[in-house]
């Protein structure tokens, strides 16, 4: 696993329930933001990652992939939930809502693996995802764009 010198990115494992959960935050925040830099500061520099049938190698990769993403997947925001974890490696659920430039909306479901390094640097990231075409007045993640606020219900709550 490499990384720089000093570079932790909290909560560490092994993870607790309290701990998963804040990791989920801070990446369903991350992913929020749109900011490919940002985000891709989470991951180990020799992260791998398989996201549908797209494998990216490596942080820069990573970062390359969610400028593709975010540039064809507009108005985006998420919601992740924990599904399990252990030790080292927590399972996610998730649901997004974007648009295309063509005006279409879906809601993306889906779920992720991780698995972090001892530094909080995520090192695995194995994601399926489906994509639900939806009217504009069925979507759910109505937020302003950015992080989505406290009071917002959850995937559950949504019965999602």
């Amino acid at each position: 696993m490499a990384t720089t010198v000093n570079e932790l990115r909290p909560p560490l494992p092994p993870f607790s329930r309290e701990s998963a959960i804040e990791k989920i935050r801070l990446a369903e925040d991350g992913w929020n933001s749109r900011d490919p830099a940002r985000v891709a500061l989470a991951y180990s520099l020799d992260t791998r990652w398989r996201n549908r049938a797209e494998f990216a190698q490596g942080r820069d990769q990573a970062q390359a992939f969610l400028e593709r993403k975010w540039r064809r997947e507009l108005e985006y925001r998420l919601i992740k939930e924990l599904w399990a974890f252990t030790e080292n490696r927590i399972a996610v659920r998730y649901a997004y809502e974007w648009r295309d430039d063509s005006g279409n909306w879906f809601r993306s479901y889906g779920n992720e693996n991780w698995e972090f390094g001892p530094d909080g640097l995520m090192v695995n990231r194995y994601a399926c995802i489906n994509d639900l075409p939806i009217l504009e007045q069925e979507r759910k993640f109505r937020w302003p764009m950015g992080r989505r606020p406290d009071e917002h219900p959850g995937l559950s709550e949504l019965g999602l």
